[in-house]
Formats: C-alpha cells, structure tokens, sequence
C-alpha cells in the first residue's frame, strides 16, 4: 500500500495542478493544516527536478501568505479559533509564560519554526496574538521559509536520481521516520 501512495504521489507531482495543490498545502499549513508541504514538495522536485526553484518559490510565497493568515488568527481571532488551534496543539496552558518571551526574541523564534520540523502554525498564531511586529514577522519567515524549501529543492536537484533511489528503496524506514519527527515536534511542543 504504502508503494502505491508514493507511485501515486509521484504521478501527481507531475501533473499540471500540482502547482496549485501545493500552494493551498503550504498555504493552509502555516495556519492550521498538520502535514508539512514537504510532503509535496520532494516527490514534485523529484519528479521535475528542472522545476526545482519554481516549485520551491511557491511552496515558499503560499507559506508566509499562510504565516500572516496565522497571524490573523492570532490577531483577529484568538478568542474563537486561535485558542482552539494552540489547545489542539497542547500549547494553550503554557503560552502566558511564552507570551512574555516572544516580543523580545520573535524574530529568531520565528525564524526557528520557520527553518525547522516545529509546528510553524503555533508560531504564526503566537506571533499575532503577541502582537509581533508584522515587518519583523514576514522578513523572518520569508527568510526562514525560503531557506527551509530552497535547501530541500537545491539538494534535490543536485542529488536526485540517487535521493529518489533511495527513498525507493527504504520507502517504509523513511516514513517511519518521518511521523516520528512530526509527533517528536508535536510532543517537543507539549513538553515546552
């Protein structure tokens, strides 16, 4: 089963709306969708590794649109659904003592979640609940984003055909090792 959802993956990468699915993915993801669009963006440079940099520019671009649509969570809507997303991440009890920190060291903090496998959404989310300054948020995750998703398209475009062996040939190992990096961040969250 799990042969054929990265078969079937493959094939999508290459279509013509894969663009479009990864935009929404990225977009959705920096405010509340669990799934990184990493989880597009590999198999789509994979499959056109000559579109590496345009794949990665609107993973990037639909990611801190996304950003400032958490921020706007933060902001606008803490009460109703920002709180709802940090509780569901189990954030919300701790985030009086993180709100403290943040405006001093916001932009690294953004930049962190940004570059890394941490629950970027809890970031954007707390970014407009502390009332980061919007400037200082979208230069830190423009950076960080864009450092994140062109690292991965330029290290797949250089090493593809081996990266895409490989992953063919631990397909099980490395989505094993994938969860385990996306619930170790969601439970890196519960423990701070």
């Amino acid at each position: 089963m799990l042969q054929r959802t990265y078969d079937w993956t493959m094939r999508q990468a290459s279509r013509p709306h894969a663009l479009w699915t990864l935009a929404v993915i990225s977009f959705i993801e920096s405010s509340i969708f669990p799934i990184p669009p990493d989880v597009l963006l590999i198999p789509m440079v994979l499959a056109a590794r000559a579109q590496a940099w345009r794949i990665a520019a609107v993973c990037t671009v639909a990611s801190v649109a996304g950003g400032f649509a958490g921020y706007g969570i933060g902001y606008f809507l803490f009460e109703g659904i920002g709180q709802a997303v940090l509780n569901f991440y189990g954030y919300l009890e701790k985030f009086e003592t993180f709100k403290a920190l943040y405006n001093e060291w916001g932009a690294w903090i953004v930049g962190m979640a940004g570059f890394t496998p941490f629950p970027y959404k809890v970031i954007t989310i707390a970014s407009g609940v502390t009332q980061l300054d919007p400037v200082v948020f979208g230069i830190a995750s423009t950076v960080s984003r864009a450092a994140r998703f062109f690292l991965v398209a330029a290290l797949l475009w250089k090493f593809g055909p081996p990266i895409r062996a490989f992953i063919e040939k631990h397909l099980g190992k490395l989505t094993v090792a994938f969860f385990v990096l996306l619930f170790g961040g969601f439970a890196l969250l519960k423990l701070l």
